[in-house]
Formats: C-alpha cells, sequence, structure tokens
C-alpha cells in the first residue's frame, strides 16, 4: 500500500502544477501588463523631467497631494510592501485592490516632481494587490492565498527587472532572515517568467549592464580579498540606508505637526540639497541621467571621474524623500548606491571598476533586503556567470556586516546571523 500511495504522488503533483498554473497566469497576465504600464510612465515623465526642470520646486506640492490621496483613499495601503508580507505571515484584513493604482500614480508623481525613489516597491505592491484580488475572486483558502501574494511578490519584481529567476527566490527569501520556504517554490517560478514574458511582450525593454573584466588566472586571492573588504563597506552601507530610513521617519512623525507638513519638509530638503550641490543628478530613479557625464548606475560602470561621495548623496536623498512621504521602491536607488560606492572602493584600492560597480549593485541591496542568495542569482541574470564567485562573496559578506537591520519593518528574524 506504501508504494501504490508513494507511485500516485506524482500524479498529485502534476494535478498541483497544472491547477497552480491556471491560477497564476491571470495574476501574472495582470500583474505584467500594469508593470510595463508603469515603467513606460517612468520613462516618459523622467525625460519630461529632464525638460523642464523647474517641476522640482513643486516637489512640495506634490508631497501634500500624495499625503492626502492616501489619507482620504489609502486606508491600510500606508503600509505597502510590509501589508503584503504581514498577510503571507498571518492572513488578516487582505491586501486592498485599491493599492495598485494608488501606488502607481503616486510613485509617477515622485519621480515627475523629482523624488529620490525607485521602481520595486511599487511593482510588488502592484503584484501582491493584484494577486490578493484575484485570489478572493476565485475564493481561494487562506492557505492557497498566502502563496498567492508570494506569485505576486515574484511576478512584480520578476517583470520590473527582468530578472525572473532573481524574482523567485527573492519572494521566497524576503519573509524571514535566513530561512527560505519551498512550500511555493514553483507557483513564484511560474508567475516570475510569465510575468517577465508578458512585460517584455509589451516592447518594455530593460537597460544592459556589462562587466568586461575577465580574471587572468582561476583564481585571484588578492582580488578576492579585495571584494571581500568592498563586501564589508556594501553591508555597512546598507545599515546605514536602512537606519537613516528608520530614524527620519520616526523624528519626522515626532517633530512635524501637522502630518502633512512632513512631505512638504522632505521636499524643501531636496530642493536646497540639489543648490547646495549643483546637481539634480540624486534625484529620480538614477539609472541614467541627463547629462552623458552625471552622476548615474550606468556611469558608475565606467572608467570615468564620478565624485567619491554619490553612494552618499544617493542615499540620504533617497532616506529623505521615502521616509517623508514620498512613494516608489529602495532597490534602484540601493543599485545607484551600492554601484557608484564600487567605483570609489575600486579607485581607491586599484580594482576593477566596472567589476566592483557590478558587486556592489547586487550587495547593498542584498544587505538592506536580506536576501543574498536572490541577490547573487541578480548578478548572474545581469552580468553572466564569469564573476559569479566575486558576487556570491560580496553579497554574503554584505549580507552578515549589514546585520539584523533592513528596509522592510514586517521581515521576521529566522535565523540570526550571529554564529553560536
Amino acid at each position: 500500500m506504501t508504494k501504490i500511495n508513494k507511485s500516485l504522488e506524482q500524479f498529485t503533483i502534476a494535478y498541483q502544477l497544472m491547477r497552480w498554473t491556471l491560477i497564476i497566469i491571470p495574476v501574472a497576465l495582470v500583474v505584467g501588463s500594469l508593470v510595463a504600464l508603469f515603467l513606460w510612465l517612468l520613462d516618459y515623465v523622467t525625460h519630461f523631467r529632464w525638460e523642464h526642470e523647474w517641476l522640482l520646486y513643486l516637489l512640495p506640492v506634490a508631497g501634500i497631494g500624495i499625503y492626502f490621496l492616501y489619507n482620504k483613499l489609502g486606508g491600510t495601503s500606508e503600509k505597502g510592501n510590509n501589508l503584503i508580507m504581514d498577510e503571507i505571515h498571518e492572513p488578516g484584513g487582505g491586501v486592498p485592490a485599491r493599492m495598485a493604482p494608488l501606488v502607481l500614480l503616486t510613485t509617477i508623481l515622485t519621480h515627475l516632481f523629482g523624488g529620490s525613489a525607485g521602481r520595486e516597491g511599487t511593482a510588488v505592491q502592484i503584484g501582491g494587490s493584484m494577486a490578493g484580488l484575484i485570489g478572493k475572486w476565485m475564493r481561494l483558502s487562506a492557505a492557497d492565498l498566502r502563496i498567492l501574494l508570494m506569485t505576486g511578490i515574484a511576478a512584480g519584481f520578476g517583470a520590473v527587472f527582468g530578472t525572473p529567476l532573481t524574482g523567485t527566490v527573492f519572494a521566497l527569501e524576503v519573509l524571514a532572515i535566513g530561512v527560505i520556504r519551498y512550500d511555493a517554490l514553483v507557483p513564484c517560478l511560474i508567475a516570475a517568467v510569465f510575468a517577465d514574458w508578458v512585460c517584455s511582450a509589451w516592447g518594455i525593454h530593460h537597460t544592459h549592464y556589462q562587466i568586461l573584466f575577465k580574471s587572468d588566472t582561476p583564481f585571484d586571492y588578492v582580488l578576492l580579498a579585495k571584494v571581500i573588504v568592498a563586501g564589508i563597506a556594501f553591508g555597512l552601507a546598507s545599515f546605514l540606508f536602512s537606519t537613516c530610513m528608520h530614524q527620519i521617519k520616526k523624528y519626522s512623525k515626532e517633530f512635524i505637526k501637522p502630518a502633512w507638513l512632513i512631505p512638504v519638509a522632505g521636499g524643501v530638503i531636496i530642493i536646497v540639497f540639489c543648490q547646495v550641490l549643483g546637481t539634480k543628478d540624486y534625484t529620480g530613479l538614477g539609472v541614467t541621467g541627463k547629462y552623458p557625464d552625471g552622476a548615474s548606475i550606468v556611469n558608475a560602470f565606467k572608467e570615468m571621474e564620478m565624485s567619491n561621495w554619490a553612494w552618499l548623496w544617493k542615499l540620504l536623498f533617497t532616506a529623505i524623500t521615502l521616509a517623508m512621504g514620498f512613494k516608489g521602491g529602495e532597490v534602484t536607488p540601493l543599485f545607484f548606491i551600492g554601484a557608484a560606492l564600487g567605483h570609489t572602493i575600486a579607485v581607491l584600492i586599484g580594482a576593477p571598476i566596472d567589476l566592483f560597480a557590478g558587486i556592489g549593485f547586487i550587495a547593498v541591496f542584498a544587505g538592506a533586503t536580506n536576501t543574498p542568495i536572490a541577490c547573487t542569482l541578480m548578478g548572474v541574470e545581469l552580468f553572466g556567470t564569469s564573476n559569479v564567485l566575486y558576487f556570491a562573496v560580496a553579497c554574503f559578506t554584505a549580507y552578515y556586516f549589514s546585520g539584523h537591520a533592513g528596509i522592510y519593518s514586517a521581515q521576521r528574524l529566522g535565523v540570526s546571523k550571529k554564529w553560536k
């Protein structure tokens, strides 16, 4: 009887795969399409702002609009990614469908007027809210809805960066520090791959990054040592970013009354910083810039002059923007911070600039989100396999040196980073 039962396992698994594929296809179709729309709008408003730089001076006004939109319509949507993670941990009131249009609109407003923000948070919230809505329509059980929310995270992340394998593992790894859940492994993979395909089918093209460096020896101990040192710096930068975000949000709420003045103050600070620095390079997404020689992620990979403090300015601009009420993701700014810091470190210690920009790109993200495996895979998906050992060493080192802080307050502690 035991042998018969075991032989039937494959039929059960095949049934579950077909069932989940049919459930996930509409989620991936909707999420991939909405992410494509979001990326198109983001590119449009970015170029529009470059042509109309005076829009930056309306950032405080945009902040008021964003505040009242969430105050009147947002409800629990204000919690963003943390709400989705909380619902996966312990199902409660659900993820409201209005989260998707709200975060899409307010992120576009943030970028249009010069806030420093990213896109991952928006894509994940679109994915989570649409997954929640479709799950309710299908009347799924609480256990199935939990898995569907995870597929929403995977679909949003995979589509927005064009990295479906990373999106899959990110959705499994981000929920708890030191733990990966396998119960949603295949559903998340299906969602991420299909959503990425849908997004691409709409004609969306992702930025191409390239690391030309290839080591002359099979194993370069000196370079590996430099990567470890850089990984420590990347982890500390992750810690600094997370701490700044949480502290700015805490003290803004404590000292600035009424609450709608918080985004006004944040917008004014961003404007003042731009005037003092004499550049707007640290506003917006930061993947590319208006000027060819400006500070940007793409330029961090090049052997060109870049401010040694570009990473710190982007860190401050982003922490102020997101902690003081504007909307968007943290991940693309983390890419900027890591790539710029990697560029600076490479120049200081005599290392390959493109390699260190690349490992900084993924390692600061790994430390801030506590997802070192997903970020190592992102290095492979974006840059190829030639330097995968350095990717892993940098991400794992940054993960440990970022401490237990992170950008997601709903992320739980599964396994401590402290060895006994």
